[in-house]
């Protein structure tokens, strides 16, 4: 009886291994971060000493708000920081 042909096999390649996805900040985000908290305290601290006439005088109190409202975003801004 005649013997039938086997096929060939291909060699085992393994599946390719996915990217791993960068995981981290642009270089930009933590200068970004410090400098707007450092800002906000400037700000208020500037407030309190120039009594009350500086950053700006037309805003009155409204700089208390600008000044912690800086700080607040570079805060929630390290919520993110990797």
């Amino acid at each position: 009886m005649p013997e039938s042909k086997g096929r060939e096999k291909r060699a085992y390649t393994p599946p390719a291994k996915p990217k791993k996805a960068k995981v981290g900040n642009p270089p930009w985000f933590v200068p970004v971060m410090l400098g707007l908290m450092i800002l906000g305290l400037i700000w208020v601290v500037t407030f309190y000493i120039s009594g009350q006439q500086y950053p700006v005088q037309a805003w009155g109190r409204w700089n208390l708000g600008v000044g912690f409202g800086l700080m607040m975003a570079g805060f929630a801004m390290t919520t993110r920081w990797r």
